[in-house]
């Protein structure tokens, strides 16, 4: 059986033997292997994901437990059925949402869907350079206080490179103005289980969408919902389900189930020896002069600017391969690694071997970092996704309406949405980032 393509691949790239530093988080190696015969359907023994009034209702409960919270739903539809449930929940009619400009493309298209307007806030270049920053109380406050009929806030904390907002005071915010902050925690699923409690529902948000699979051993796709406000709790299955495959898989689910129980059991443990390995992975690396994001960031994240040294970030995932290494992500100037309890110290000899193999050299200029001035939104994001759109040379796009988002990376914030007009800054940014085409909507 020679045709097939992408299970040869998986078979390829599992015999090159990484050591593994991105998702999913267990990494290959903690799933029970009896798990994978576990592959059921909606039955009489097994409940329904969207009803769930046995054994899926009980292990939600339990998770709710872990969390803290008065409701924890399972997805298997990835944090992106979460995300499209918070947003419903919160804005089920429609209406102003104060989002950070650093924002997951399922979020736009589910404000689409729902014909939600956003109202921009831009997050302050405090992280260091390269990096989007974070979004501060003080600009959400500015946002509300503009936009009096706002639904809801929409942050994504922590960031691809682990930055994190001060989810604490941003919260104090939202309960003045009497709205809900909602997190796209995808990447922070963990934070309730470190050292000290950096989870946003602790911190006062709302709701959370929590990426499981990213950094616990769950299955891809695996996810929860976190809701910390009452006033959501009755409503959350439907929004779920509204979005969500009726064919939920029992295998992803039952990964959920399985990490909640490792995570009681094991978490108080390993989390403190994780959290002291990347210590040490990122004392090696300042030594040598890399530096990582400034202020509050995931203490577990590994991200490593290794533009200040000279060397892109692809440059250095091509020689963290050449160690043994595969990373989760990177760009002109940063390389990140996904750590978690499920890496080996072999694993963590390699990449501390990988650190000290980069050649440390003069700085990367990065001239014209900051994006352009926020562009003017002349239609809603749903009425540009779904409008009729056509693909057209960059360089002729000045004045034409944006359809889809463009984020070229670093920064890592959209310089255009969809709904707002192309300017010819705009233009000469993305050009300047390899971008070639642009898809807008027709005259």
């Amino acid at each position: 059986m020679q045709d097939m393509p992408l299970y040869q691949a998986l078979l390829a790239y599992r015999s090159k033997e990484y050591a593994p530093f991105h998702t999913p988080g267990h990494a290959g190696r903690a799933i029970p292997a009896e798990l994978f015969s576990l592959d059921f359907t909606e039955l009489p023994d097994t409940d329904s994901l969207y009803e769930a009034d046995g054994p899926i209702l009980e292990a939600e409960k339990a998770a709710a437990r872990l969390f803290g919270v008065p409701r924890t739903l399972f997805s298997a539809g990835g944090c992106t059925l979460c995300i499209q449930a918070m947003l419903r929940l919160a804005a089920p009619q429609g209406g102003k949402i104060v989002c950070g400009r650093v924002i997951h493309r399922s979020a736009i298209h589910t404000m689409a869907l729902l014909g939600l307007e956003p109202v921009w806030v831009y997050p302050r270049a405090d992280a260091g350079p390269g990096l989007p920053g974070r979004v501060c109380a003080g600009d959400v406050e500015m946002a509300l206080r503009c936009t009096p009929d706002a639904r809801a806030v929409y942050l994504t904390s922590p960031d691809y490179y682990g930055v994190m907002a001060d989810i604490e005071s941003i919260s104090a915010v939202c309960k003045k103005y009497g709205v809900p902050l909602l997190v796209d925690n995808a990447h922070g699923t963990h934070l309730k289980f470190l050292s000290r409690d950096r989870h946003p529902t602790t911190l006062g948000a709302s709701m959370t969408a929590c990426s499981a699979h990213k950094t616990l051993p769950v299955l891809t796709g695996g996810a929860w919902l976190n809701i910390a406000d009452e006033r959501f709790v009755s409503g959350a299955k439907g929004a779920m389900s509204l979005f969500g495959s009726t064919s939920p898989s029992y295998l992803v689910m039952a990964s959920l189930d399985w990490a909640r129980a490792w995570v009681e059991k094991n978490a108080a443990q390993a989390y403190p020896v994780l959290e002291q390995r990347v210590r040490r992975i990122r004392e090696i690396a300042a030594e040598r002069g890399i530096r990582g994001p400034e202020g509050e960031c995931d203490p577990t994240r590994i991200a490593l600017d290794l533009a200040g040294v000279g060397m892109t970030g692809e440059q250095g995932a091509a020689l963290f391969r050449t160690h043994g290494v595969e990373p989760e992500y990177a760009d002109q100037g940063y390389l990140v690694l996904i750590a978690t309890p499920f890496h080996t110290d072999e694993d963590f000899r390699r990449v501390e071997e990988a650190v000290r193999a980069v050649p440390v050299g003069k700085p990367i200029k990065r001239d014209g970092l900051l994006p352009p001035d926020l562009p003017e939104a002349v239609m809603t994001p749903r009425d540009a996704v779904l409008g009729l759109c056509e693909e057209i040379p960059l360089e002729k796009a000045a004045g034409r309406i944006a359809a889809e988002p463009a984020c070229p990376c670093p920064p890592g914030v959209p310089v255009v949405m969809p709904g707002e007009k192309i300017t010819p800054e705009i233009v000469k940014f993305l050009i300047r980032y390899g971008f070639f085409s642009a898809k807008v909507l027709k005259c």
